[in-house]
């Protein structure tokens, strides 16, 4: 399993790595679509659709994001991420306590509608940071990252009070206090650095932040990003649990599905790009 992993790892980085780099905006724009009909995909069957139905949804998916990625004004977009954030704070957020409605519902349809639509702004968001720059696009995605690995090593080593344990046993909440400190701690180190030592790093969504409103506000945005990516990966934890699977697919050999791969990503990357549209 772990050989596995490793090689999907390598694989997808060789592909990604230069398409994000090379600046060459129609071949990062033809990855992305690729993933957003995946996801869509993946999210139709969470939801209860049948598997013919729900490549359709994929392929429509793809489809109509590339129209909309062309189509879209700057204020709408801007819009558009202030509703998945409004989103997850009202609609998706709640349901970790209240649970989910029953597949095959109308409550169940409303929330996949939804759902796709946060799906949506997610990608459309990482489209807007990348055109900003990749390293900006890429500052904002290792937040994720460190929050994800330092709530793994925290909790391994002193995990006891469960975070969710009826969606997700293995997170605890000294994980999650770990994965906050690590970014916090991360976040402030490249600030510095950036006003000395690494210039480059001033092009990255923390030294923005922090330029902008200062220490205190800065880290408490940052704190915020990490609950909001917590919120994600418990959200996809839950929808897969009701579902009964264990990945949203197998697209990715040993790593699961796209959406098991950007679950944390999908609420914070449209706050982000919606706080850089005010910096």
């Amino acid at each position: 399993m772990l050989k596995t992993r490793i090689i999907t790892a390598v694989v997808l980085l060789a592909v990604l790595l230069p398409v994000l780099f090379f600046n060459y905006f129609p071949a990062f724009a033809l990855v992305v679509t690729l993933f957003v009909g995946a996801a869509v995909w993946e999210g139709a069957r969470l939801f209860g659709l049948a598997e013919g139905r729900a490549r359709v949804a994929g392929f429509i998916g793809g489809a109509l994001f590339v129209a909309l990625m062309y189509a879209a004004k700057p204020g709408a977009v801007n819009a558009l991420y202030g509703v998945a954030a409004l989103l997850w704070i009202i609609r998706y957020a709640p349901t970790l306590g209240l649970g989910l409605p029953p597949l095959g519902g109308a409550a169940n349809w409303s929330l996949s509608i939804t759902f796709s639509f946060a799906v949506f702004a997610a990608f459309f968001a990482l489209v807007g940071l990348y055109l900003h720059s990749p390293l900006y696009l890429l500052s904002v995605m290792v937040l994720v990252w460190i929050a994800d690995i330092g709530a793994y090593f925290s909790g391994k080593a002193f995990g006891k009070r469960k975070l969710a344990p009826s969606i997700s046993p293995g997170k605890s909440w000294e994980g999650a206090i770990g994965g906050a400190i690590a970014v916090l701690a991360l976040a402030s180190l490249s600030i510095v650095l950036a006003g000395g030592a690494a210039p480059w790093l001033q092009d990255t969504f923390a030294f923005r932040l922090q330029a902008r409103f200062g220490w205190a506000l800065a880290l408490l945005v940052l704190l915020v990003i990490v609950i909001f990516s917590v919120i994600g990966d418990l959200f996809e934890s839950q929808l897969k649990r009701r579902a009964g699977i264990k990945d949203s697919s197998n697209l990715l050999p040993g790593h699961g599905g796209v959406l098991d791969r950007v679950d944390a990503l999908i609420p914070v990357l449209p706050m982000a790009a919606l706080i850089t549209s005010w910096l």
